[in-house]
């Protein structure tokens, strides 16, 4: 049949906007993150996604269901660079970071989480920084406490050694391990 594949397949119509501009798509198409990210979250004024630069890096990482999963986010996180020169983000590690702000449990990251995601890791990476002078990708187990201090955080000389004894490989803790321990920090306060 001539045209059918001009047709859209949820609503039939030949010209459907969801063609053109994705947030200005036909109601049928629109999948709860698309409405969340142009109306921002728990009651925050309006936002224009498009104009905000993550928004075209999201959407090419998000695909068509508009989330990030884990793997996605590792793929992103590898691709960015934001670990730097240190290996990449373990797939435990993209998960635990997605379980911190999926505020609507779906196991998936939509833009504004994204974007709160990344305010957060730049952060942790420029502590890490700190405390890794010779970039060598580690933190020695005796500068831990005191970037677990950067962050704002007391603890106790046996969470201390607790955090060293889980998140250290080798006597050392890695980008990676720092996160995930950072991840955990936020979650407990």
């Amino acid at each position: 049949m001539a045209g059918m594949e001009d047709q859209c397949k949820a609503c039939h119509s030949r010209v459907c906007p969801c063609r053109v501009d994705p947030w200005e798509a036909h109601p049928r198409h629109a999948t709860p993150r698309m409405v969340e990210a142009t109306q921002g979250t728990f009651g925050a004024p309006p936002q224009q996604p498009v104009n905000d630069p993550m928004w075209g890096y999201f959407t090419t990482i998000a695909g068509q269901d508009g989330e990030i999963d884990a793997e996605e986010l590792q793929r992103c996180l590898t691709q960015t660079g934001i670990s730097g020169t240190y290996t990449p983000f373990s797939l435990e590690t993209c998960r635990i970071m997605i379980a911190m702000l999926d505020r609507d449990m779906t196991g998936k990251l939509g833009f504004n989480e994204f974007k709160e995601l990344f305010a957060a890791l730049s952060g942790w990476k420029q502590n890490f920084m700190m405390f890794d002078q010779d970039r060598s990708g580690t933190v020695e187990p005796h500068e831990m406490s005191q970037a677990i201090s950067a962050m704002g955080y007391m603890i106790s000389p046996q969470a201390l050694n607790a955090i060293i004894k889980r998140y250290s490989k080798a006597g050392r803790i890695y980008f990676d391990d720092y996160v995930a321990c950072a991840v955990k920090l936020r979650a407990l306060t």
